[in-house]
């Protein structure tokens, strides 16, 4: 198939690619599009907003905040300097690919990162990756978003299938309303005296009128030549019997062949002043 641009972003640092749409899959209330980035519009990506989601930039900005009364101007640094040494798997830097997408080019806010609460500790809050909202037909919305990772050569890879694969996981959220329901708690709790929760109570009230008023983003994230297969099965089976409402869209991000197996090297190498090539 032949790809054709899905758009550009407004400068450097601005936006992540929007990259080629290489495939189209279903129509609403599931779909799935194939996105390929090349090496340049990665490289743009690493060194700009990925890096500030890993770095956790705006979680740092109000620590930074809350200790100026105590004058502990070291205190962030320090815990940047702690991330460095951890360094980052390459799966998690799939994720803030994912994210970065989403924000740019779906308009979602994620507002609290889950990694600010289980990941650095070995624990998981099951549910979803990412927990956020998004303006839709003039209305914020709860989303929900799933993100998988594989440098696997099939298609589809194994992270799609399987008790934690993709489609089970997207099922998850689509069926299980009180699974939903502790993704919103977890977001209220921490909602609370922030700049983002009037936004994210718009949406919540949104969600309250109707559960199943929601969408939801299953995203894989791949090095290898971009392939229908990949979704095509996902977006055909649950596309049925998706309660009345509800949004499911599937993206394929495909990156630079043999790029995965590096990300978190090479992000590393960027924060360092490095240079990853």
């Amino acid at each position: 198939m032949v790809s054709t641009r899905a758009g550009s972003g407004t400068g450097p640092g601005a936006r992540v690619s929007a990259g080629l749409i290489a495939y189209t899959l279903g129509k609403e209330p599931c779909t799935g599009v194939g996105i390929t980035w090349a090496s340049s519009e990665l490289d743009d990506a690493l060194t700009g907003s990925v890096i500030s989601i890993l770095r956790d930039d705006s979680g740092s900005a109000l620590i930074k905040e809350a200790l100026i009364p105590l004058g502990e101007t070291d205190f962030v640094a320090e815990r940047v300097n702690e991330r460095l040494k951890r360094g980052f798997k390459n799966w998690r830097v799939g994720e803030a690919i994912a994210e970065a997408y989403l924000k740019d080019w779906r308009e979602c806010n994620f507002p609290w990162p889950m990694s600010r609460d289980e990941r650095q500790f070995g624990a998981s809050l099951p549910g979803a990756d990412l927990v956020g909202f998004a303006m839709e037909d003039g209305r914020y919305r709860l989303v929900f978003g799933e993100v998988k990772t594989s440098s696997d050569t099939r298609y589809p890879p194994g992270v799609v299938h399987g008790k934690s694969g993709l489609r089970q996981q997207i099922e998850n959220l689509r069926n299980d309303v009180n699974l939903r329901d502790v993704l919103v708690n977890y977001m209220l709790i921490r909602s609370r005296n922030t700049d983002w929760a009037c936004l994210f109570m718009q949406a919540v009230e949104r969600y309250l009128s109707a559960k199943s008023d929601v969408r939801l983003y299953g995203v894989l994230v791949r090095d290898v030549p971009p392939d229908e297969r990949d979704l095509r099965g996902i977006v055909l089976e649950l596309a049925s019997d998706c309660p009345e409402g509800m949004d499911i869209a599937f993206l394929g991000i495909y990156l630079p062949g043999g790029r995965i197996n590096d990300l978190g090297k090479d992000v590393l190498a960027r924060m360092k002043g490095g240079d990853a090539g």
